[in-house]
């Protein structure tokens, strides 16, 4: 394919011409208070983006977003997805060229507790943010991120493609396979011929320094580090594709950049770590408490409610490799390096992972954040020269 070496020159490195193209873009995401999105933002701002973030609040508290103070690096407007009228205002007030989609209910225990919640914004939400791209002649590239988990799980040791049945087991997971669908319905029925490229993307599970949610496996580290206790693992032995933050989003930016480019490579994508990388849960602990320097183990946690979760999840990340010769940057090791050094910052400027934590707001304190988030920006950068 003709275009794969042009990709290879181009943005797949994340080099100057990445940050040319998107100074002075104008930029619409949605989820832009999430833990993806602020990592995105911050990305962005160092490129000279125009940035507009339909959000809620942050999802949590503290929060990366309020970290970085976000609200001043971009144009924040607090929105729920759910809401067409509103979203379609603050469309039509950014006439964006890329719009991102990452808002979302994103965790499959929650999903359980509250699944209209969790269908209304992940299903619902997402067709929002279509008809505000059919109904705009700005738009020219459009990226849905969705989830690995929205294949049909078999419990096999080879990744899932992209052209494998969609069918999330839970609610999450089943509701961001909707999502596909739905975008996959609109982009059919009204984005052929029409200039503004479609793609979805799948990614596996991600981490990274600022993630502060309920039920993930890398917070619940850092929180017991904070304490000097053992982490509790749910399921040890469930093995997961995980990646650093960095790795995802930066493909988001190339994909939405390469498809407006050229609309002929719009399609869906899938982004994970190589196979070796996709690790047991609770080896992924024994790396973080390797790299913190801790020796405090882990244990069997056997909470009340337990509902299905996969056991093994990879991807098959070939045809993102193909079309745009893209590849993982940061292996689990490097991945969870960079988790504890970030980690590590936070708590020697004051800050806590415990819920309702102050953030800190010293001038000190949130340079050394920000230092640190350049500092990995710019290595995951040169990663690739």
């Amino acid at each position: 394919m003709e275009k794969q070496n042009v990709s290879q020159k181009i943005f797949c490195r994340y080099g100057s011409e990445f940050t040319d193209f998107y100074r002075g873009r104008r930029v619409f995401i949605t989820g832009i208070t999430g833990f993806k999105g602020s990592w995105m933002l911050k990305i962005l701002s160092l490129c000279g983006a125009v940035v507009t973030g339909y959000s809620l609040e942050p999802p949590t508290d503290p929060s990366l977003f309020d970290i970085i103070q976000g609200a001043e690096l971009c144009n924040y407007v607090r929105g729920d997805v759910r809401d067409l009228g509103s979203m379609k205002k603050a469309f039509d007030e950014a006439r964006p060229e890329i719009v991102i989609h990452m808002a979302a209910q994103p965790l499959v225990r929650e999903s359980y507790r509250n699944p209209v919640l969790t269908y209304d914004t992940n299903v619902m939400g997402t067709v929002n943010i279509l008809e505000c791209v059919r109904l705009s002649d700005s738009v020219r590239s459009f990226v849905n991120v969705t989830t690995d988990k929205v294949y049909r799980n078999l419990e096999r040791e080879d990744g899932y493609r992209e052209d494998e049945v969609l069918d999330g087991y839970d609610p999450y997971s089943n509701s961001k396979s909707c999502s596909e669908l739905v975008t996959g319905s609109y982009k059919r029925s009204f984005f052929e011929g029409s200039g503004a490229a479609v793609t979805t993307v799948r990614a596996g599970n991600v981490i990274g320094g600022g993630d502060f949610a309920k039920d993930r496996i890398i917070p619940d580290c850092v929180r017991a580090a904070e304490h000097g206790e053992p982490v509790g693992v749910r399921n040890p032995c469930s093995v997961r594709p995980y990646q650093h933050a960095l790795e995802p989003v930066f493909a988001y930016l190339m994909i939405a950049a390469e498809t407006m480019a050229d609309g002929a490579l719009a399609g869906s994508y899938n982004v994970g770590p190589e196979y070796g990388d996709s690790v047991e849960t609770g080896k992924l602990v024994e790396i973080f408490n390797r790299k913190w320097g801790l020796n405090t183990g882990s244990v069997d946690f056997n909470p009340e409610f337990r509902p299905h979760e996969a056991g093994l999840l990879r991807l098959d990340c070939g045809k993102i490799k193909d079309v745009f010769g893209w590849t993982p940057r940061w292996n689990i090791e490097k991945a969870v390096e960079k988790t504890v050094e970030w980690s590590k910052v936070y708590l020697e400027c004051g800050g806590s992972f415990e819920e309702a934590s102050p953030v800190p707001k010293s001038r000190e304190a949130l340079t050394a954040i920000s230092d640190v988030m350049e500092k990995q920006i710019a290595e995951f950068r040169a990663a690739g020269k």
